[in-house]
């Protein structure tokens, strides 16, 4: 079997008349029948409205499941499917960040397979093809609109759930600058640095190839040169489109090239700790990079030059390393203006306690680096400290 790894069914428009895109969509597909899924403040959004009223006047019958929170619980998505059935919807209009599309992903999955979300938490149970699913970003950082990825979170243990369903992807994504031009600076700080993760930490995984890292790169070119002016001149529409394609490439490369352990470390101390997500990649990376920095200085020094910096020409692993990781955090900390670690009150000898979930969480098995609780406990002592 051909072990091919860039596919891309998701049918990506980029549109400046969000109501007139959704409804153009609707028709061709034939859906009259959507199901709004987001957040009850969106649903007052004056965009949001005046797509809604679009619709109602062209004779598409909607109906509203506003109930996503942060770090959406299965039970979520249990009363999103309940609403679609009620409302004998025919598919999703998911609008917002991560939480919103992830929740609608999983609506979708059980909508047409059947049975709970939970049931798909492992790889046993199959996910047929589930159309559907028009995917609105309201943030540029999770890249959900692309990816084929889902992440809820089980109440009762407080740990994040990771569901990949290549055949669950958005149908369309649907990127409008005008939702993102006034999130707030600190949301801007936290889903850039998550988009830039999701290519750092791709270009850095087992399952990066020639094609997916020319893509990483360019990610991460993106976010350097347009994530400053869009979190300190929000209402600059030229960077927040150019940050928007490129959290939504990230979102792409996830399907293809991965993450590792920055995001898993992010997935266990986040739910844990209520860790703000793209801030704990971003406390993440650092470590990530001395951890893999000896078994790839070449990739490690091209995220350096992308960050700006210089190397002497003989330049050691050691060297690269140290220069990329001064590099990043100043962009991250100066830059940008990420808050410190410190902020979250939380020890070192708390983070370290976590190793060996972090360890067996799913997307650590990317690392190119044999990873044991040793080294693990190693990195996490760090996290958060440079």
């Amino acid at each position: 079997m051909v072990n091919y790894k860039m596919l891309q069914n998701v049918k990506v428009v980029n549109t400046d008349n969000l109501a007139e895109t959704l409804l153009d969509i609707l028709n061709t597909e034939g859906y009259k029948r959507p199901l709004f899924v987001m957040d009850g403040f969106l649903n007052t959004v004056e965009t949001v409205v005046a797509a809604k009223q679009k619709l109602a006047d062209n004779n598409i019958e909607y109906a509203v499941f506003d109930k996503i929170v942060p770090d959406p619980p299965a039970e979520v998505v249990d009363a999103g499917v309940k609403a679609f059935n009620d409302n004998n919807s025919d598919s999703i209009i998911a609008i917002g960040g991560g939480s919103s599309i992830d929740v609608a992903r999983g609506i979708n999955i059980v909508r047409v397979n059947g049975g709970n979300i939970r049931d798909y938490a492992g790889e046993s149970r199959e996910i047929a093809h589930t159309p559907g699913l028009i995917a609105v970003p309201t943030t540029s950082g999770t890249g959900s609109e692309m990816s084929n990825a889902l992440v809820i979170t089980n109440k009762e243990t407080q740990q994040k759930i990771a569901i990949l369903a290549d055949n669950a992807v958005s149908e369309y994504a649907v990127l409008n600058p005008d939702l993102v031009l006034t999130l707030p600076k600190g949301m801007t700080i936290a889903t850039g640095l998550d988009a830039f993760s999701h290519a750092a930490e791709g270009y850095l995984s087992n399952l990066a190839t020639p094609m997916t890292d020319a893509l990483c790169e360019k990610v991460m070119f993106l976010l350097y040169n347009y994530l400053p002016t869009a979190v300190h001149d929000g209402q600059n529409r030229e960077a927040r489109e150019r940050v928007m394609v490129a959290a939504s490439l990230a979102g792409w490369m996830l399907n293809n090239a991965g993450t590792n352990i920055g995001h898993s470390t992010a997935h266990i101390l986040g739910s844990k700790y209520h860790i703000v997500h793209g801030e704990a990649v971003a406390y993440a990376l650092p470590g990530v990079l001395e951890l893999v920095g000896h078994a790839m200085p070449k990739k490690v020094r091209e995220i350096g030059q992308i960050l700006g910096a210089t190397f002497p020409a003989d330049a050691t692993p050691e060297q690269i390393i140290e220069i990329t990781v001064t590099s990043y955090k100043d962009f991250r900390d100066n830059v940008l203006g990420l808050h410190s670690f410190t902020d979250y009150e939380i020890s070192s000898d708390e983070i370290v306690k976590n190793a060996d979930e972090v360890l067996h969480e799913r997307f650590a098995g990317n690392t190119p680096v044999d990873l044991t609780v040793d080294n693990v406990t190693a990195y996490l002592r760090k996290f958060g400290q440079q």
